[in-house]
């Protein structure tokens, strides 16, 4: 069986060198006689993988020792509302609407407090990132949130906001890994795994000690911060497999030479699509230039029929999850730190023999 090019938005590819070493290990992982998948969480083998996942996670992203990481379920989702839960002192947060989880999250923060909406590009499809002005920032707010990469519409943060005191909380659940991050900007930074670190069922976070030990009196004890930072992520049984499969990444990643290396591929591979994009006739880009994703590219024909015919063919040939978000339509290529130079470069061979063709 051939492996396709695996475009989705998440679940998506995984390196093919963690997929062969977890598949090595299925039966037996190192010396422990069983699969990770059986191990007790409170084992000293499981135990070496977890804390070899926070240790991996710390170097490639240089995280400070004044952070905690925190290996939680839920998915990202679980964080729009443990945020408001446990860091709403005040009872209010800014937030710019740059997309459907940047909308969620302030949907769900305004169940507990005031959610003001600082800045939104809902007004052009969420094409772009909107021009921020302090002067509109709330200086008792308690959090202040982005998305920094919004996966269904293909734009990201080139510029973070100054929010001076306020902290400031990204999504960074679909380019964690792909770029360097100074995390000493950020009060937290949150990501579900399943784009750019391992399978779903795992959900980072990456939160600064002052902002932990504020939970309100409602906040059900499995959402809130500070019991897992105090357990090690072991208040419960964690997903156990899924910080196997991301500490294999990070190792890979580690070997790749970091984030930096990862970055400079990154760049090449987006690079080579979005230039094909600019010259077709046929396809064309949805996103404002400077605002454009390294992570996700959604394009378009002006044709539906095109579209669809696109995707068929593509599918066929081997490029697969190709489809739009619904809220876009069009095609959208997810090119995740797993997917390979030459996989970005036989799409846009196929999409020249597709325009001439069509």
């Amino acid at each position: 069986m051939n492996r396709v090019y695996n475009f989705s938005a998440g679940p998506s590819m995984l390196p093919e060198a963690v997929l062969q070493k977890a598949a090595d290990e299925m039966l037996c992982q190192g010396n422990s006689g069983m699969s990770v998948m059986e191990m007790s969480h409170r084992s000293a083998d499981y135990e070496a993988i977890i804390q070899g996942a926070e240790a991996l996670l710390r170097k490639l992203m240089n995280i400070p020792d004044t952070y905690k990481v925190l290996f939680l379920q839920g998915g990202a989702s679980s964080q729009f509302a443990m945020m408001p839960l446990n860091l709403m002192q005040k009872g209010k947060a800014d937030f710019v609407i740059t997309g459907q989880w940047a909308k969620k999250a302030a949907q769900e923060a305004a169940k507990y407090g005031v959610a003001n909406h600082v800045a939104s590009s809902a007004d052009k499809v969420f094409s772009y990132i909107p021009e921020l002005d302090p002067k509109t920032f709330d200086p008792d707010a308690d959090y202040f949130h982005i998305t920094y990469n919004n996966t269904i519409y293909g734009t990201r943060y080139t510029e973070l906001p100054d929010t001076g005191n306020v902290p400031l909380i990204a999504d960074i659940s679909s380019n964690i890994l792909s770029e360097p991050i100074d995390v000493s900007k950020f009060g937290m930074l949150y990501a579900g795994a399943q784009k750019n670190m391992g399978p779903a069922g795992l959900t980072v976070v990456i939160i600064r000690e002052d902002l932990l030990g504020h939970a309100k009196d409602i906040t059900p004890t499995m959402f809130n911060y500070q019991i897992h930072a105090d357990n090690g992520s072991m208040y419960n049984t964690p997903p156990t497999y899924a910080i196997y499969i991301c500490k294999l990444v990070l190792e890979w990643l580690d070997e790749m030479g970091g984030i930096e290396a990862m970055y400079e591929i990154n760049k090449k591979k987006a690079k080579i699509l979005y230039d094909y994009l600019d010259s077709s006739s046929m396809f064309h880009g949805t996103v404002v230039p400077k605002d454009r994703s390294l992570m996700n590219v959604p394009f378009v024909t002006d044709s539906e029929e095109l579209n669809a015919k696109f995707i068929k063919e593509a599918k066929a040939a081997g490029f697969v999850n190709l489809k739009g978000h619904r809220s876009v339509g069009g095609m959208r290529a997810s090119i995740y730190n797993a997917m390979p130079v030459e996989g970005v470069e036989k799409l846009v061979a196929f999409m020249k023999e597709f325009e001439k063709n069509n």
